[in-house]
């Protein structure tokens, strides 16, 4: 099983999709697109791809080149049938990939913060796995509308459109589900200066927050990292 996997920020890595994609026994090819290092011409030698979050909006094509290239890329896999995850800004690129629209600069959703699946999601492979609803990280401003094909997922009260699901194993996934504690505590240390300036209440409250919610939502995206894998046709 081989997977690609594009990285477009710092200090966004794999975290339980990693967990699941190692007790699979995955070989990923990391790409640090947002350093300069190219994507692949084309889907044929993967399997899979996981596009992961960053800072950046998902229409940033001046400052980052590439993005237009790997929306497209992303559609080449799903049409070919191969698995598919976008997270964070990786949903939205699959959203773009698929002719939706991205909707720009919305207030943050920041985070554990409740999300519900949708009726569809009882039967959906990856989100039935989990409870009709729970706490999750987010990290997010920007959005997007579902493309047409889309079947909607999940939704939160801040963002209607939390996750869909495109054929088979085409996933958009708004929420850091990937993002156990183990991260998040990654990220309050390397974007420190960030979180005191636009979430100064969640930092002092963080021990709380990581009691209250922190060992739920390490299971459930456990969960939707494993069902996720599952999906992955060798």
């Amino acid at each position: 099983m081989r997977v690609l996997v594009v990285q477009n920020y710092q200090d966004t890595g794999l975290g339980q999709v990693g967990i699941a994609l190692n007790e699979a026994g995955a070989l990923v090819d990391l790409r640090q697109a947002y350093l300069g290092e190219p994507l692949p011409e084309t889907h044929a030698d993967y399997d899979a791809i996981v596009v992961l979050g960053g800072d950046q909006n998902a229409l940033a094509d001046d400052a980052y080149p590439y993005l237009p290239r790997l929306a497209e890329l992303i559609k080449e896999f799903g049409d070919a049938d191969k698995a598919v995850l976008g997270i964070c800004l990786g949903s939205q690129l699959v959203a773009r990939g698929y002719g939706a629209e991205n909707i720009l600069g919305k207030p943050a959703e920041f985070g554990w913060k409740e999300v519900r699946r949708t009726e569809d999601a009882a039967s959906d492979p990856v989100l039935s796995t989990v409870a009709e609803q729970f706490p999750i990280f987010h990290w997010h401003s920007d959005t997007f509308t579902l493309p047409d094909q889309a079947v909607h997922l999940a939704s939160s009260d801040m963002t209607p459109n939390q996750a869909f699901r495109i054929g088979r194993a085409v996933y958009g996934i708004q929420f850091h589900f990937e993002a156990d504690t183990n991260l998040v505590e990654e990220w309050r240390h390397v974007f420190h200066h960030q979180i005191v300036e636009n979430y100064p209440d969640w930092l002092a409250n963080y021990a709380g927050n990581v009691a209250k919610d922190g060992a739920t939502a390490d299971a459930v995206g456990l969960a939707i990292a494993r069902a996720w894998v599952a999906l992955i046709q060798r």
